[in-house]
C-alpha cells in the first residue's frame, strides 16, 4: 500500500510559489461559502510523518482564515478523558454545521499507538477498528464531509532526517525523540497502519496517502485535496452521501413485544413500602461502592406519556447522595444541538467514572418520536439502530453499569392519568395538547417500540420492559434491576 506513496514526487519551488497564492484565495472563499452550508467539515491529519503533520497544519493556518478553523490536537488521554469511553473526547470536539475542524492525533492514531504500545491487544484492536468504522459512517451518513490524510515518509527519508537532526536542515529541525522511536519501530508500525487504513477506508471517507519527502508537494496535495472536496460538496449541497447502508430485515408483523408485558402485575402497599426501603438501602450501598471503585452508571428511561418515569426516577435519587448523580431531562434539541449529529448531545452528558446520570427520555427519540412524527426521514431513523447499538456497546465496554427501561401502560390507564393531572394543581404543567394528540398515533408508536426493542436489545444492554399500570410495582421492578445491574458491573470491575 505505502509503496504507491514512495515515488519521489516533488514540486519545483517556482511552481509552488505560482500555485500557492491562488490556492489561498480559493480556500478562504470556500470557507466563507461553507459558513452558510448545512454540513460540517472534519479534516484528519495524521501518519508516520509526524513533523510533516505539524508543518502542513501551520501551512493551512497561513492559507486559511483561522477565525473559522477549529484545530484540535489530541494527545494522550487526560485524566478526565480516561474516565469516559474512548470516543467521548472526539464527539465533544466535533464542529457544528458550517464549520471546519482540523484534527491531529485522531481516533485512528490513538488506537494504533495504544496497540503498538501494548495497551490494546489484538482483540481490542479489532473492536476498535469496528468502532472507528461505525463512527465515521455515522458522521458521513449525517452529512459531514470527512477528509482523512495519512502523511507517509519512506523509511530511507526518515533515517536521513533522524541522522540530520539538530543540523541546519529544515526538514530535520522538527525531529525529536518520538521520531527516533518511530524509526526504530518503523517495520512493526507499517503492517498495523496498513490494516487500519484498509479497514477504515470507505467510498465516502477514503484515506488519502500523501508522500512527505518533498514538503512543497505534500503541502499542495493536502490543501488542494481539501479544496477540491469542499468545492465539490458545496456545488452539490442537496446531495448527502450515504457511506453505509444498514441492512434491516423485515419483522414478523404478528410479533408484538409489548404484548408480552403483564399489565395486571401489582404489589400490595405494605409489601411495596418494605421493598422500597430495602432496595433503596441496597442501592445506596452499591452506589457508594461504585463511586469508590470508579464505576459509572447510566440509567435511561423511556415510556408512554404519564407512565411514571418521573416517579421512578425520584425513588432512585432519594436513595443517592446528591453529589453523585445528575438527571438529564431530554427535550426537543436546541439550535446548537440540531447543528450536530443527534448523538452529540448525549455523548456530552455521559458521566465520569464513579458518577451517575439518569436520562429522562433519550437518544431513542430518533427511532420513536422523530420516526412517528416524521421529523427524521426513514433513511435516518433506520441508520440509527446500528448507531445506537454501537454507542451502547462502547458504554458497556468501558464498564458502565447501564440500564434502559420502557415503562408500559395501556391506553385506558394513560387517559385516566391525564384526567388526574388536569385536576391536580401541581401536575397541570405535565399535560398539554401534544399528549392527547399523540394518543391518536398509539398504534404507530406500538409498531415503532416493538421494532426498537427488537433491534437494540443485546446481552449487555437489554431492554427492561416494565409493567407500569401499577406505579408501585414499576418502581420496585426498576429499583431491583438497577441494583442487580450495579452489582454485576462492580463484579466485572
Amino acid at each position: 500500500m505505502f509503496e504507491t506513496a514512495e515515488l519521489g514526487n516533488s514540486v519545483a519551488k517556482t511552481d509552488y510559489e505560482a500555485r500557492a497564492p491562488g490556492l489561498r484565495v480559493d480556500l478562504i472563499n470556500a470557507q466563507y461559502d461553507l459558513r452558510s452550508a448545512d454540513f460540517p467539515v472534519v479534516v484528519v491529519l495524521t501518519g508516520d510523518d509526524r513533523a510533516g503533520v505539524a508543518e502542513v497544519l501551520n501551512e493551512l493556518h497561513g492559507w486559511m482564515d483561522t477565525r473559522f478553523v477549529q484545530t484540535v490536537a489530541f494527545g494522550a488521554r487526560s485524566e478526565e478523558e480516561r474516565t469516559r469511553p474512548r470516543f467521548w473526547r472526539y464527539w465533544n470536539a466535533l464542529p457544528r454545521k458550517g464549520h471546519l475542524a482540523l484534527f491531529l492525533g485522531d481516533w485512528s492514531t490513538a488506537l494504533l499507538v495504544d496497540h503498538l504500545g501494548g495497551a490494546v491487544d489484538d482483540a481490542d484492536f479489532a473492536r476498535g477498528l469496528d468502532h472507528i468504522e461505525r463512527f465515521e459512517h455515522a458522521l458521513v451518513d449525517d452529512g459531514a464531509l470527512l477528509l482523512k490524510f495519512w502523511l507517509h515518509l519512506p523509511k530511507k527519508e526518515l533515517k536521513r532526517r533522524v541522522k540530520q537532526a539538530g543540523k541546519n536542515d529544515a526538514a530535520a529541525l522538527r525531529i525529536d525523540e518520538a521520531d527516533r522511536r518511530l524509526y526504530q519501530n518503523y517495520d512493526e508500525l507499517l503492517p498495523h497502519a496498513e490494516r487500519l487504513i484498509r479497514k477504515t477506508s470507505s467510498a465516502a471517507a477514503p484515506w488519502q496517502i500523501v508522500e512527505g519527502t518533498d514538503p512543497q508537494y505534500r503541502n499542495l496535495m493536502v490543501a488542494e485535496g481539501i479544496l477540491a472536496a469542499l468545492k465539490a460538496r458545496l456545488a452539490a449541497r442537496e446531495s448527502v452521501p450515504t457511506a453505509h447502508a444498514i441492512a434491516i430485515p423485515d419483522l414478523d408483523p404478528h410479533t408484538t413485544v409489548l404484548g408480552s408485558v403483564d399489565l395486571e402485575a401489582s404489589i400490595q402497599y405494605d409489601a411495596y413500602k418494605a421493598s422500597l426501603l430495602e432496595l433503596q438501602a441496597r442501592l445506596r450501598e452499591l452506589a457508594t461502592r461504585a463511586r469508590k471503585k470508579g464505576v459509572a452508571t447510566v440509567l435511561m428511561f423511556e415510556g408512554w406519556d404519564a407512565a411514571g418515569k418521573g416517579g421512578a426516577i425520584r425513588r432512585i435519587t432519594h436513595a443517592l447522595d446528591a453529589r453523585d448523580y445528575r438527571t438529564a431531562a431530554i427535550a426537543a434539541p436546541t439550535e446548537e444541538e440540531r447543528a450536530h449529529h443527534y448523538l452529540w448531545r448525549f455523548w456530552r452528558q455521559l458521566p465520569r467514572d464513579g458518577q451517575i446520570v439518569l436520562f429522562d427520555r433519550s437518544w431513542y427519540g430518533r427511532v420513536l418520536v422523530e420516526r412517528v412524527e416524521g421529523f427524521a426521514p426513514e433513511s435516518a431513523w433506520r441508520r440509527a439502530f446500528a448507531e445506537i447499538n454501537d454507542f451502547e456497546d462502547q458504554l458497556t465496554e468501558h464498564g458502565v453499569a447501564f440500564c434502559k427501561f420502557w415503562l408500559h401502560i395501556d391506553a385506558d390507564e394513560q387517559l385516566r392519568r391525564f384526567g388526574a393531572r388536569e385536576k391536580t394543581p401541581y401536575k397541570k404543567y405535565k399535560i398539554g395538547e401534544d399528549d392527547y394528540r399523540n394518543r391518536d398515533k398509539w398504534d404507530a408508536y406500538v409498531a415503532a417500540i416493538d421494532e426498537m426493542v427488537a433491534r437494540t436489545s443485546s446481552e449487555l444492554a437489554p431492554w427492561s420492559l416494565v409493567a407500569a399500570n401499577d406505579k408501585r410495582f414499576a418502581r420496585i421492578a426498576i429499583l431491583r434491576t438497577v441494583c442487580d445491574t450495579l452489582k454485576r458491573a462492580l463484579k466485572r470491575r
